[in-house]
């Protein structure tokens, strides 16, 4: 089955054209600016632009934390990522301390069977030993080339001197990690301070996650890179700290690669102290910063200083945030925003003149292809490349409605937040998926095999 995309607005990281695209099968097969394919199924994209699928490499799915599991499973959250222009998501298998490596992916796979978009798998290393370095080349082979750790969390850390090794193992193999940068220990001292005082609302959330936490252990993390010679990524980053911290690192010669989420470039610490417990929908972490910290994080995008910008979407129904009313350490941490991230930063950050339209693409799409082992495949409008496409129409506005949304959640932090234009079309592999929001095929992701990144 062929299908033809006349006078489209093809919009890659690397330049803009107008051109028709011919798809074979699941396969972008040849580009032009003209062609003419009798037996191909024609598809008007005058006046709209296209874009290679946005890849999420930071998903929360099916998730066991806080005493609950996350709202959205790969079925709910795949059909979430479709309907917002994501046609691939790498999520993060996650096995229990003292398990292996290999039981985290296999259970990870069981869990994602059915997704509606593609996807990965980060593998979570909260855990080292011999018997987990060992396990390291099977990952690779299995097409599992980027790792996750975390400075913070007791159920997930592992110390400084295990993470170093790991750094070095990683290195060794042409891997990469991902970390979670927060001071657990200041944390937990604040958290302790906060306590005894009574102060249990979500406004001591952030109080308690202050931005000096996250870039003193951005800087130990960067430190630690250093010595092992080692790239590394900084997961959801969120403030001018933070990038103080990586600017410091580069300035050495160091590969750091970035990635902040939506929430830190749109939502405020403010929000916290809403009345009554409404603060608590905006609970994640690290926690939402400061307007000045929103300004820097636009202008590092713009500058490329932030490679990829991914959602940590780890999503939670107000009943389950309702599990830390007394205490807010209690409430699960966490927010939707798979089905709304291109609609977000095309409107705030393309329409409203802070990125052009082909940076938002280089950050949504092909620097997760390059940094997760996708590029050849995803993350372009390419000859060769698949059939990802998300149609957009650049025309009129509409507000996001939660009552809408295709995840499994009743609330959305953008809840009335005015959007430029929208999601027309979503071709997965060829196949057209979801149009003006509505899923038209359930199960058609498959897994992916990723290779090495590509680190410039």
């Amino acid at each position: 089955m062929k299908t033809l995309f006349r006078n489209a607005e093809i919009v890659n990281a690397d330049g803009s054209q107008c051109a028709d695209v011919l798809v074979c099968g699941e396969k972008i097969e040849r580009i032009a600016p003209r062609i003419e394919s009798p037996e191909a199924r024609v598809v008007d994209c005058d006046g709209l632009l296209m874009f290679p699928g946005a890849i999420d490499a930071h998903t929360h799915f099916d998730l066991d934390v806080a005493n609950t599991t996350t709202a959205d499973d790969f079925r709910s959250g795949g059909r979430a990522a479709l309907a917002g222009g994501t046609t691939t998501v790498i999520d993060f298998a996650c096995p229990n301390k003292g398990e292996s490596l290999q039981s985290g992916l296999e259970l990870w796979k069981r869990k994602a069977a059915g997704c509606a978009c593609d996807y990965g798998f980060h593998m979570t290393i909260d855990d080292w030993n011999e018997s987990i370095r060992s396990e390291l080349p099977a990952m690779l082979a299995q097409g599992v080339s980027s790792f996750k750790m975390y400075l913070t969390y007791p159920a997930m850390m592992i110390g400084d001197q295990a993470v170093f090794e790991a750094l070095r193992a990683l290195k060794e193999l042409g891997a990469i990690a991902g970390v979670h940068c927060e001071n657990a220990g200041i944390i937990d001292a604040l958290i302790a301070e906060h306590k005894a005082a009574g102060a249990l609302s979500p406004a001591s959330h952030p109080q308690c996650r202050p931005d000096l936490t996250e870039a003193e252990a951005v800087g130990r993390l960067l430190k630690m890179a250093a010595l092992a010679d080692a790239p590394v990524v900084t997961v959801h980053t969120t403030c001018a700290a933070a990038m103080s911290e990586i600017q410091a690192a580069r300035a050495r010669g160091q590969k750091v690669y970035v990635e902040t989420c939506p929430q830190y470039l749109l939502l405020e610490d403010r929000y916290y102290s809403l009345p009554g417990f409404e603060g608590a929908r905006y609970v994640c972490a690290p926690p939402l910063r400061k307007p000045r910290d929103q300004a820097r994080l636009w202008h590092a995008m713009a500058d490329g200083e932030i490679q990829t910008v991914n959602t940590d979407h780890c999503s939670f129904t107000l009943a389950q945030k309702e599990l830390g009313r007394e205490d807010f350490t209690r409430i699960p941490g966490g927010l939707p925003g798979v089905e709304t991230r291109l609609e977000l930063l095309y409107t705030y950050g393309v329409a409203a003149g802070r990125i052009t339209k082909e940076k938002m693409v280089e950050l949504l799409s092909a620097n997760n292809a390059r940094l997760y082992g996708l590029w050849g495949r995803k993350g372009a409008i390419r000859e060769g490349f698949d059939a990802d496409l998300v149609l957009y129409d650049p025309k009129g506005e509409h507000p996001i409605r939660g009552a809408a949304q295709k995840a499994n959640v009743d609330y959305n932090p953008y809840e009335d937040f005015p959007i430029s234009g929208s999601i027309r079309q979503v071709w997965l592999r060829g196949r057209l998926s979801a149009e003006d929001g509505k899923i038209l095929r359930e199960e058609g992701g498959q897994y992916l095999s990723r290779g090495l990144p590509i680190l410039d």
